[in-house]
């Protein structure tokens, strides 16, 4: 690795004050009320990164059906704030090494306040394609300046339950957007929601430009061959993203530009992969995903996302079958929201590296607990019976994101800071890959089901049953008032009786959908246990060694030769201060080493 080459003379920072890496920001003693200023800048940032998407995933269908937009069309516009919500930490994390975090943060939030106002302007699908792909660029960018905001909101020895609490808020976002969705949209149809946006964007904006974060180190960081592998990664992630969004709303065997868009991603992330591959200082360590441990995290982080989407995708989906409207569903996304904040404040209050695996194994739990509970829904049920469910459900999703984050950055870091970046992006990747993959196999599965619901319920649909004559009756006596041709009537009875059908296939077809989101919860949970039980006996059998290869030691070299006890328990009393005379550490001192290396990620 050379040397780095700083564009700017690093200030003369004490030794507890210094950043841990290139582009992020140092860490001085604040007064208590600066602190609090930033932890309340980190909450505007972070809500300000989740707003924007949520308020358009609520709100889909009143926009859609406003511009005039068909399923296909409205799935593109999520498939670009994915796009560039997935590459834009490509960029970022270069960007801020060398001109820093907050000249990114003031272009990308300016660019998505000015596209916010002139879709208001403007109305149209074009411009709303425009407003998403920069907001997921920011939402990328208010993801990291959130976050590192909240570390300076805390001493040093602190940052990593600053971390998680960093994390944690743009989670919040989503609760927050179908709490707030219902008296928007009272008030002013669908462009107080781009007046929201706006102002949360210029609001953040203006923050960060008044309280400014502590000064980082300025490095040389982009070489050509970076614009060269984006050139190649960022269209080839974005035709895989299409191909995602699109499958279920074009079907998978029935639109062949998907198999040419699948093709078209594997050659030119085959061709960025390979570049980077043969460099000698790539933006992707392609070497550090042949190692077992990393494999292991990719696949638990892309299946703990997915795991989430039996609430986004399940239980809304099937709410909206029933006809349950956003503020109806008010009460049940009031439990969401403390449930998730419930998870963030656990989390952070447990946080710690022993603690990793445990919370990780938790956060399975109450995922897979939510996902048993739902299972065997029925038409009747309404978001007041979700509720507990629910709760669990983003408990655990509040859980499980912190641990996620740092056990990914240790095991990138324990190749050296070169491989910060791809320890960064890979998170970052598999929790947006993860959901769209959740989504969409979690839609195709459900689909399936509801074909097959439909057929077996039809199939048990015979005219002249005395029970189906009797309902078919009942529906046609209830329309009588209203059509007084009887022919008419009876059809009119009969196409009724065919959307009850379809509403309690699509009802059976999500209750597979959670009966499969709970046994793969349980088949993550079994490799989990099985994963912290290897580790547990490696360790044993690694203590055992040591401690028989000490002894073996002491016995061939004799007394003499044995290390003295003092040399283990340390120098004598008399050549050192005890616990007691040690000199105080400042307020900021920086925490044991393998804590304060990840103070700053």
């Amino acid at each position: 690795m050379a040397e780095p080459v700083y564009l700017k003379r690093p200030p003369d920072w004490e030794e507890h004050e210094k950043p841990a890496l290139p582009g992020s920001p140092a860490m001085p003693y604040h007064a208590p009320w600066e602190r609090a200023c930033y932890v309340l800048v980190a909450v505007l940032v972070g809500i300000t990164g989740g707003m924007g998407n949520a308020l358009f995933t609520v709100n889909m269908p009143t926009i859609q059906g406003q511009l005039g937009l068909t399923p296909s069309e409205a799935a593109w516009l999520s498939g670009a704030y994915v796009l560039f919500n997935m590459t834009a930490n490509i960029l970022i994390y270069k960007f801020r090494q060398q001109f820093g975090m907050r000249l990114f943060s003031e272009i990308s939030l300016g660019i998505y306040a000015t596209l916010c106002l002139l879709h208001l302007v403007v109305g149209s699908a074009h411009s709303l394609l425009w407003l998403r792909a920069a907001s997921g660029l920011a939402a990328a960018a208010c993801t990291s300046l959130g976050t590192l905001y909240m570390l300076q909101g805390m001493p040093r020895p602190y940052v990593l339950k600053m971390l998680v609490l960093g994390v944690g808020v743009t989670q919040l976002a989503a609760p927050l957007a179908w709490l707030l969705s219902p008296s928007l949209l009272n008030h002013g149809q669908w462009h107080n929601l781009y007046f929201l946006e706006a102002g949360l964007a210029l609001m953040s904006f203006a923050a960060v430009v008044l309280l400014k974060l502590p000064t980082g180190v300025h490095v040389k960081a982009f070489e050509k061959l970076d614009f060269l592998t984006m050139a190649l990664l960022v269209p080839g992630v974005g035709l895989l993203v299409a191909v995602l969004v699109q499958g279920t709303t074009r079907w998978w065997f029935n639109a062949p530009e998907l198999a040419w868009m699948l093709v078209g991603a594997i050659v030119l992330l085959f061709a960025g992969l390979y570049l980077e591959h043969h460099r000698a200082n790539p933006l992707f360590q392609t070497r550090w995903f042949t190692e077992s441990a990393t494999i292991r995290f990719v696949i638990g982080a892309i299946v703990l996302r997915f795991l989430t989407t039996e609430q986004s995708y399940g239980v809304v989906g099937m709410l909206r079958t029933l006809g349950m409207t956003p503020d109806q569903m008010q009460p049940l996304f009031v439990v969401i929201f403390a449930g998730t904040l419930a998870g963030i404040v656990l989390s952070a209050a447990t946080f710690g590296m022993e603690n990793l695996r445990k919370q990780l194994v938790a956060a399975i739990v109450l995922l897979g607990a939510a996902a048993f509970m739902d299972f065997g829904r029925t038409s009747l049920d309404r978001p007041a019976d979700f509720e507990l469910s629910q709760f669990l459900l983003a408990m655990g999703s509040g859980v499980f994101m912190g641990p996620l984050m740092l056990t990914g950055v240790r095991q990138g870091l324990k190749n050296g800071p070169n491989h910060m970046i791809t320890a960064i992006l890979t998170l970052s990747m598999t929790q947006a890959f993860g959901g769209l993959l959740g989504s969409a196999l979690l839609g195709t599965y459900q689909i399936e089901r509801e074909q097959a619901h439909s057929v077996a319920l039809v199939q048990q649909i015979n005219p002249a049953d005395p029970m189906v004559a009797q309902r078919l009756q009942l529906q046609q006596q209830a329309l009588a008032s209203t059509i007084t041709d009887p022919a008419l009537r009876a059809a009119q009875g009969a196409a009724q009786l065919s959307q009850i059908v379809r509403r309690e296939a699509n009802v059976l077809a999500y209750n597979d959908v959670f009966h499969l989101v709970a046994l793969v919860a349980l088949a993550h949970l079994a490799w989990a246990l099985l994963l912290v039980g290897q580790a547990r006996r490696a360790a044993a059998l690694e203590a055992a060694r040591t401690g028989h290869n000490l002894v073996q030691a002491a016995q061939e070299g004799g007394a003499d030769a044995a290390m003295p006890a003092d040399d283990i328990a340390g120098p004598p009393r008399d050549d050192a201060a005890t616990a007691d005379e040690a000199p105080a550490a400042p307020p900021d001192a920086p925490p044991p080493r393998g804590a304060g290396s990840l103070a700053t990620p």
